[in-house]
């Protein structure tokens, strides 16, 4: 849970470093503007405690599609992300399955599901408003870790783009990105 926590801080801290007037602004994931991105995180983390309270996707419903941040999209993430955290540090909330799209799947992947796209979306969110852009060394290295055997895969699901090429002395953040289609 470690990783879950630097990662949750990770994308906390540039959703409050959002200006007023950035919600507009582009981010790398071309087709979300700054509000999008965050809305993408909200949402996700709205369906968290369900999922691991054993809810299957058609108990859940649509309830979290669309706008999920409304007037405050700060105030909307803090809501979510407080209790999406709660839900994954309950005691035994990594030891079951959850439903997901993709099927039955173990609460742990999940959880490293959840670490991934918080981690590189705090990239996008940083890169998207102009804040600093570099991100826990250990986070950096335990998702690289977690994508490695699975970003082929990913990739060809469209969940990431085409590898970007960067040079041989590229730092390890720098080739995380890279892997998953955005330009360092």
């Amino acid at each position: 849970m470690d990783a879950f926590d630097t990662a949750y801080d990770e994308f906390d801290r540039r959703v409050h470093q959002v200006g007023d007037g950035q919600w507009q602004d582009g981010t790398p994931c071309t087709e979300w503007s700054v509000r999008d991105l965050v809305n993408h995180l909200v949402g996700e983390h709205l369906w968290a405690p369900f999922l691991l309270r054993g809810a299957t996707l058609a108990e859940v419903g649509d309830r979290f599609e669309g706008d999920v941040v409304g007037d405050d999209p700060v105030a909307a993430w803090e809501r979510a992300g407080a209790e999406s955290r709660a839900a994954f540090h309950r005691p035994g909330a990594l030891d079951g399955e959850v439903e997901t799209s993709g099927g039955p799947t173990p609460a742990a992947e999940y959880a490293q599901q959840m670490i991934s796209d918080l981690a590189i979306h705090a990239w996008d969110l940083a890169r998207g408003i102009g804040a600093d852009e570099r991100l826990d060394e250990a986070l950096v290295g335990h998702v690289a870790g977690y994508l490695a055997p699975r970003i082929s895969s990913w990739r060809s699901a469209g969940v990431y783009g085409e590898e970007v090429r960067v040079g041989a002395d590229a730092d390890p953040q720098s080739r995380l990105l890279a892997a998953t289609g955005r330009r360092p």
